[in-house]
């Protein structure tokens, strides 16, 4: 098996950074998304995952709802979502937001709920 695996194998769009890849097929225990959001608004609903979240903020804004708190995470931070942990984000605006998502798990349970 190649360990290099190919920008369009994962990306939506091969010239941007957005796309998600399932890395247990791989032999590693994570799963990554790679968000770009340039406008401000949307973002994932509600939803949680047996496993923790972790997301790197490489530019822009992210409002979060974790379980009844919001966090404002800026570029530069980090945020873990514990397991079982209702969460969601948005872009508030006003530059566009470009996040790198860890999931603890080889491949993605997800849990909509809403």
């Amino acid at each position: 098996m190649n360990p290099a695996i190919d920008r369009k194998d994962w990306a939506e769009d091969p010239g941007r950074w957005h796309g998600e890849v399932q890395l247990g097929r791989h032999g590693a225990g994570i799963s990554v998304i790679f968000f770009e959001r340039d406008e401000p608004g949307g973002g994932p609903k509600l939803h949680r995952h047996p496993y923790p979240e972790t997301f790197i903020i490489r530019s822009g804004r992210a409002l979060f709802t974790l379980g009844a708190r919001e966090i404002l995470a800026e570029a530069g931070q980090i945020v873990v979502v514990p397991p079982n942990t209702p969460h969601k984000f948005t872009n508030p605006g006003p530059a566009p937001l470009h996040t790198i998502d860890i999931h603890e798990n080889g491949t993605f349970i997800t849990e909509w709920l809403e």
